[in-house]
């Protein structure tokens, strides 16, 4: 039996007639009946007899059934397996992220994703920005999200948000009374901020050599959330990006903006010639509108 013999002999099975079977297929009863010949006369053996004008299966018609019918069930599954995917409820997002965006809106992005596509798997990864383009580049992740700067020939970046370094502290701090804190009134205060190998650091020596003061720094961290939590506990004031104190509801601290302003923008990366699925195309979407909702810094 070829493709087609099976599928005219599923179709008779399944409606029990010829003019069933033409209907569901969607040609005509001659073509139908041509076929069902055709395959009788390969196999050499009858698979049907008229019974008082209606097919009846034969025994070797009954034998064969089952495994045909498993063939069509998998041939269904495959059908709804590309309608799932082209209709974004099946797939799996491979993210790789820095520490605070893994750990703050896009941890909020992807839960509120999945809850909507229970199918939908993820593999998230929270990196250094630089560990993050590798994982791009080497095409073991297909989307990657991570501070400025990206510099590489085989991945193309577009902004996702811009956002900064701001002042953490105690809500009873002396600058926590102020709406905006400028650089050089940061002097008299013990300072966190990145070590010198993180990519913000760089931001925050400019800013700090602009003002033309030399800071009192107490800690030197890698991660935002360490920043945090030292200020939190009173260690000084954390100039780090804020945005995991709105997302993770850390009480007991505020977030006041410097000024001037130090800005950083956090980058989409995806690689030049890899495929782009559908499924992370609407996560970014769907990303983009979580970004928007959340309470500017």
């Amino acid at each position: 039996m070829n493709l087609r013999h099976m599928e005219v002999f599923h179709a008779i099975m399944r409606t029990g007639s010829v003019t069933g079977a033409a209907r569901a297929l969607n040609v005509t009863q001659p073509a139908v009946s041509a076929i069902l010949k055709h395959c009788e006369s390969q196999l050499r053996m009858k698979l049907f007899a008229r019974v008082s004008g209606r097919l009846q299966p034969t025994a070797e018609a009954k034998a064969i059934f089952p495994e045909v019918d498993a063939i069509f069930g998998r041939v269904d599954a495959v059908n709804a397996l590309t309608q799932d995917l082209v209709g974004g409820r099946l797939g799996t997002l491979s993210i790789a992220a820095a520490f605070p965006i893994a750990n703050g809106y896009l941890a909020k992005a992807v839960a509120t994703f999945v809850a909507e596509r229970p199918n939908v798997r993820v593999a998230l990864q929270s990196l250094t920005s630089p560990q993050v383009l590798d994982r791009v580049v080497h095409r073991e992740v297909e989307l990657g999200i991570a501070y400025e700067p990206v510099v590489s020939s085989e991945v193309e970046t577009r902004v996702l948000m811009r956002t900064g370094i701001a002042c953490v502290m105690p809500a009873g701090h002396p600058l926590a009374r102020r709406k905006e804190v400028a650089v050089k009134d940061l002097e008299p205060y013990s300072i966190i901020t990145y070590l010198p190998q993180a990519l913000s650091r760089i931001y925050v020596d400019r800013a700090l050599s602009a003002a033309g003061i030399v800071p009192n720094i107490v800690a030197q961290v890698s991660l935002s959330l360490t920043g945090i939590m030292l200020a939190r506990h009173g260690a000084g004031v954390a100039l780090v990006e804020p945005l995991l104190v709105t997302s993770m509801g850390l009480p007991g601290i505020v977030i006041r903006p410097l000024k001037p302003r130090i800005d950083i923008k956090t980058l989409l990366i995806r690689h030049k010639t890899a495929p782009q699925s559908k499924i992370m195309n609407e996560f970014i979407g769907h990303l983009g509108k979580v970004i928007a909702a959340e309470p500017s810094q």
